[in-house]
């Protein structure tokens, strides 16, 4: 009988070490997963940062776009009022007759038609 005893009792100890580490492990495994989603996941901390670098370009291409967009507002409203810029008018009827003033230099720079 005391060989009985004995493996009853290595059995108790066996168990008394196993169900707690296997617990453990199992704990850990679990963590281990969140921590790996919380870090590489759709929603993760990468995808935090792509996310703010994207908006950071984003930005910058919005930035770029409202000033062009106060460049041509600022043009327009040139043409708008009752005295109309003799600058910008003088250009724009340069451009749309195809004409010059004599003291303008022209360079051409494609071929001629003739």
């Amino acid at each position: 009988m005391l060989g009985y005893k004995s493996a009853m009792v290595i059995r108790r100890r066996l168990r008394r070490f196993l169900i707690p580490l296997a617990l453990y492990s199992v704990s850990a495994a679990v963590a281990a997963y969140f921590v790996h989603h919380a870090h590489s996941g759709a929603r993760g901390i990468e995808a935090q940062q792509q996310y703010e670098a994207q908006m950071a370009e984003l930005n910058k291409e919005l930035d770029d776009l409202k000033s062009e967009r106060t460049h041509w507002e600022r043009r327009i409203a040139l043409l708008r009022n009752d005295q109309i810029d003799r600058d910008l008018l003088e250009e724009r009827a340069r451009v749309m007759l195809g004409r010059v003033h004599k003291n303008d230099l022209v360079i051409i720079t494609g071929p001629l038609s003739e």
